[in-house]
């Protein structure tokens, strides 16, 4: 789920960005206990797909795909988005 989105912007080479966080909760059976799962997760996507999430409304569910990296500060990971579609 989609809980924050920031301004679009471009990059040096006029490609558009958009910082996103996404939401996630589950619940999962460990040890045959049921834990619920929940996090926040930093993210952003490039070109065609920033332009379509700037415009996102919030609390949006989506599936997403794409990859985990280090945070351009070291601090953190970030969720780069290559593909997503509303669920």
């Amino acid at each position: 789920m989609v809980v924050q989105v920031q301004s679009l912007r471009y990059t040096p080479a006029g490609i558009p960005v958009v910082n996103i966080v996404l939401e996630h909760e589950s619940q999962i059976v460990e040890m045959d206990t049921p834990r619920l799962v929940k996090l926040q997760l930093r993210a952003m996507a490039f070109g065609a797909q920033a332009e379509v999430l700037s415009r996102q409304g919030l609390d949006s569910a989506c599936m997403f795909h794409g990859f985990l990296t280090n945070a351009r500060n070291g601090k953190g990971v970030v969720f780069h988005i290559q593909d997503f579609s509303k669920t």
